[in-house]
């Protein structure tokens, strides 16, 4: 039997950023660290990512992210929730395109990635991000680095309602099918954790 093997070409014009950091309070512990299905969710993510994108890179202090082996960067101000992240991650990068992932979406996968982020994004626009019916999600999405000096402002005026911010920018916002709704889901309470794990199962 012959092996069919496909290698994706990565795209070294986009880093990867997963924003590792938040306090945790409706889960109790730190959500990357979670452990499901064999692997913290971190490591779902990074299996992700790591098959498109070379460089990745995780928005954290927390030493218990070493063992991951990839670059940890610190929050440039500390607190200031996913817009702090995301400005910490355009302030460090190289790279004009930015994936920027939050660390509670295990399910997420690099078909999704590829499909309707990497493949299908405008490089004219300066978000992109994707939906499911009900919600967008602005924490699986491409952030243009020109957009450091509007996040730096964000932050020391202390305005962090993400998805206001995003409606300043020219945002593109890409629905996915939907079969696959699931991967985008966040997983933030025990209760939710529990759901993800039964319909593993099932």
């Amino acid at each position: 039997m012959v092996k069919l093997i496909v290698i994706m070409n990565k795209d070294k014009k986009i880093a990867a950023y997963i924003l590792c950091g938040g306090t945790n309070k409706r889960m109790g512990t730190e959500k990357g660290l979670i452990a499901y299905n064999g692997k913290t969710f971190i490591e779902w993510i990074i299996d992700a990512v790591k098959p498109i994108i070379n460089s990745i890179f995780l928005i954290t202090k927390n030493e218990d992210y070493k063992q991951f082996g990839y670059p940890m960067i610190a929050d440039i101000v500390p607190d200031k929730g996913p817009v702090g992240g995301i400005y910490t991650a355009l302030k460090h990068s190289n790279s004009e395109r930015n994936l920027i992932l939050s660390s509670d979406i295990p399910s997420i996968n690099t078909s999704v990635l590829n499909k309707f982020l990497i493949d299908k994004r405008d490089d004219a626009k300066d978000v992109t991000l994707v939906a499911d019916d009900n919600k967008e999600y602005p924490l699986i999405g491409i952030y243009s680095k020109h957009l450091v000096d509007d996040f730096e402002s964000a932050v020391e005026n202390n305005h962090l309602k993400l998805m206001d911010l995003l409606s300043n920018f020219k945002t593109e916002c890409i629905k996915v099918n939907p079969e696959d709704y699931e991967a985008l889901k966040n997983v933030n309470t025990k209760e939710e954790l529990n759901d993800l794990i039964k319909n593993k199962k099932a």
